[in-house]
Order: C-alpha cells, then structure tokens, then sequence
C-alpha cells in the first residue's frame, strides 16, 4: 500500500503532495506499467484522508497521461515509450521559513466547524457535474462568472437579504480580497477609501497594496462614524455593518440611512458594504443588507462563501452598480475569471437544489450552540466576576473585555503561556486603543464543539487569576 508523507502544514495542498507523490513512483519504477493503483476509498481509510483528496490526485495524474482510468475496474499506471517524462527529481514542498506557533486552543476569527460539511452531498454534486457538464467544463469561463452561480447568487440575496441585483451586476471571484483589488482598480487609483477603526486588517493590506490612500474613522456605540467621515476627504467607505469586525457592533437601520444620505450628497461617493458573516444572526429579526436600502446606486456589495460554507472554497461576488458594472465589461471584460467551471457548477447546483440554504439551518444552529457553550463556561466559571461579553447576537466571534486589572499584552501572554491563543483588539486598531476597549479581546468560538471550549475557559480561569 503507497504510504506517502503527507504534511497538512506544508504550503502545498494534499492532493498536490500525494500526486507528487505517486507520479514520483511512477517515475523511479516502483509502480510498474500495468500494476492497479488502490481504489480512491482504500487509499484514503489508509492515508487518514478525504476520498475527495485521493480523486483529485487520481484525476489530475489519469490528465496527464500516468493513470489509466478503467470503468468498473480502476486506475492502471500507464505504459510509456521511451523516456518518463517525470524522471528528474521532484522538488520538496516549499516551507514557510518560521513554522507557525501551534496553541492546544486557538480562538482565531477564520475557522468553520468543518465537520459540519456536507461532503457526500458535495461529493455528489461533484460527480453530476462531471457527468452532465462535460462539454462545458473546459471552456473559458465568462469573465464575470457563469450565468447558472450568479443567477443562483442573486436569488439567494434577493430571498435572505433583501437585494435586487440583475445577475448582470454580479462578478464571481476568488475571493473577498481579490474582488476588492479589483473594485480599486474600478474606482479608480486616486479614490479615497475610508475604513473603519478598529476594523478589518486585511481589508487596509489590500488597499495599500493597490496604492490606494486610506483615512481611518473611529467608531461609536452605533458603528462608523457619519459625523468623522464627514470631517475626511473620502469618496469611498468600506464598512461591515451586518457584524462589524472587530467590535461585533450591529449597525442600526438609522445609522445605515444616514451613511447613504453622505454618499448622496456628493457626486461619486461609493459605500462598499461587506456583509462578511451575514448569514449568522442569532437574536432579533434580520437586517436588509444596506445595498437593498440603496435608491440612488451608490453600494457596492461584497461577499463570500467562506464561512457559510468552507474557508478553502475560494468563491466570492460583488454585486456592482449599473454604472460600474458597464465599466467592468467595458474595460476590465478581458480579464479571466479566477473561479474554475468545475467550482462555479457545483456550486450553482448546491444552491440551485436546496442544499445551501439546509446547511445554513444547520450551522446556525450548530454556531448557536456554540457561543452559547461559550458564553455558559464563562459565566459559570471565576471569569464571570470581572469578564463582560460584547457583540454576540451575530457573526462568529464576539469581545470578551476583561476587568481584572491586567492589560490587554499581559492577558495575551499569559494565555499563550497556558496554551490558549487570544486576539487583542489592538491588532486590529490603528492609533492608541480607546478608553472603553482596553483590556478588550477579540474571541472566535466557531471552530470548538462544547468540550473544548470548556477546557478553554478552564485555561483561561487560571491564567488570569490574580
């Protein structure tokens, strides 16, 4: 049986590894022309790995030219004339030069509860799609997306977000990050982009990586502030009122009026709404996305499927206005889309048959019990007594400000030393953290089922003692 090194913390994807892997057998003559490879599902019980993982490796090296696929029978290692084409040494999988701290508990802000995920079903729209799409999937795809995933996208948001987009204003990306470098570009090198503080970190890389100028603006009990803004020279704002990131802060329907009211008030001002984590609302009635207030074509709507269904499906959209959508196909149509057909029709059929909006069901109810859990330990444990939770009606972390008279770095350190990493609100704060959120820390609980987070806040309990 192959029995490969497979390394999860390599900078290279598994399938990639086992591929290189084989195709290295292959070439070195331990696996001989003819000989029958382990089915996908042996190997993957034996490798501790996904079936998923196994058929990709498979499928790209039968692509290739080094696996026969044989119906009802299985995969071959094919015979080759002349010299193997692989012969040279592979290289290794590049590392990053510092291997990355490892706690037993991380509370990051990126995680989804992965075992959660439907993958028999996703397997089998995976196989349907191969099946009665072949003829399509090695075309180029449109540059905006298919027709089938943005008609499907614009249902949803009509439905759950209150949105009328035409699927013609939707482009299909890799990505959140990768649709806002390309808004940049749209808006323009010399837009002045403000964001909001604390905010999203990334979100300030991207811009500064597109020599785009951004301004900070302070937020208050209600989100970003109209009245700083004002006091700015931008013509841009990006904002996450759904759940604002960090502060979990959600953005009332007033202060929502009044940030349209400053993009009206002056000729191309643009307010870009990323309705990251959206999806998850876990008290009172859900709020339209600002683009569905939107009566002028002034919001430019971003989102993503990374925590609604997994991070590794880099599928995002952005939902343009009329004007800048004509811009797009008028000047950036020649771009290709950087979302695979295979992706863009399993997706669209995942959506089209029901079963993205079950697995919403099911993972708010799983987030739910979650930050319950989490909220529960705290409260039962010494942390009830100088702890304050903040932000936890939506999205997949909350705050956790702390009143035992140690500072945010001491909190942080002392964490770490008891093998639960933490997140200060400083990281995501440009300029001195304000009066009300010192000692403040930013508490993602959607990657833990109950146990763990129980253990956490065990951890926590006694590292922060006095």
């Amino acid at each position: 049986m192959l029995t490969p090194i497979l390394d999860k913390t390599a900078g290279v994807a598994l399938y990639e590894q086992l591929y290189q892997y084989i195709r290295g057998e292959i070439g070195n003559g331990s696996l001989k022309p003819g000989e029958k490879m382990p089915s996908r599902r042996r190997l993957a019980a034996h490798l501790k790995i996904s079936t998923v993982t196994v058929e990709a490796a498979y499928a790209q090296l039968e692509a290739e030219g080094y696996l026969k696929g044989v119906p009802r029978s299985g995969f071959y290692v094919r015979r080759f004339e002349g010299a193997f084409p692989g012969s040279r040494p592979l290289p290794a999988p590049r590392r990053q030069e510092k291997a990355a701290e490892t706690y037993d508990y991380d509370f990051k802000t990126n995680t989804v509860a992965s075992n959660l995920f439907p993958f028999a079903t996703w397997a089998k729209l995976t196989r349907e799609t191969l099946a009665l799409n072949s003829d399509t999937l090695l075309n180029a795809a449109s540059a905006q997306g298919s027709c089938e995933l943005r008609g499907e996208i614009a249902d949803y948001l009509y439905k759950y977000r209150g949105i009328r987009a035409d699927p013609a204003q939707i482009v299909v990306g890799a990505g959140s990050e990768y649709l806002t470098a390309l808004l940049i570009q749209l808006l323009g090198r010399g837009t002045v982009c403000a964001l909001e503080n604390p905010g999203y970190a990334k979100a300030a890389q991207i811009f500064a990586a597109n020599a785009a100028e951004t301004v900070r603006v302070d937020l208050d009990e209600q989100g970003l502030s109209v009245a700083r803004l004002r006091e700015t020279r931008a013509s841009a704002v990006h904002v996450t009122p759904s759940h604002q990131f960090p502060s979990g802060i959600v953005m009332p329907i007033g202060r929502r009026l009044e940030l349209l009211e400053w993009a009206n008030e002056k000729e191309g001002r643009i307010v870009i709404e990323d309705d990251y984590d959206s999806e998850f609302r876990f008290a009172g009635q859900p709020i339209p996305a600002m683009q569905g207030l939107d009566t002028s074509d002034k919001v430019v709507y971003i989102n993503a499927f990374t925590k609604s269904i997994a991070p590794t499906l880099r599928v995002g959209y952005i939902v343009l206005t009329p004007a800048l959508a004509e811009a797009y196909a008028r000047d950036y149509g020649f771009y290709s889309c950087t979302v695979s057909n295979f992706e863009q029709y399993t997706l669209s059929r995942f959506m089209a048959e029901g079963h993205f909006e079950r697995h919403l069901g099911r993972m708010r109810s799983a987030y739910k019990q979650r930050r319950d859990a989490f909220i529960g330990a705290v409260g039962r444990s010494a942390l009830g007594n100088f702890t304050q939770i903040i932000g936890a009606d939506a999205g997949l972390h909350l705050l956790l400000r702390v009143n035992n008279g140690m500072d945010e770095a001491t909190l942080v350190e002392r964490a770490k030393a008891a093998g639960v990493r933490v997140y200060g609100i400083s990281e995501y704060t440009r300029g001195p953290v304000p009066p009300h959120h010192r000692a403040t820390l930013v508490v993602g609980y959607s990657g833990f089922e109950t146990p763990a987070l129980e253990a956490a806040v065990k951890r926590l309990e006694t590292a922060w003692q006095i």
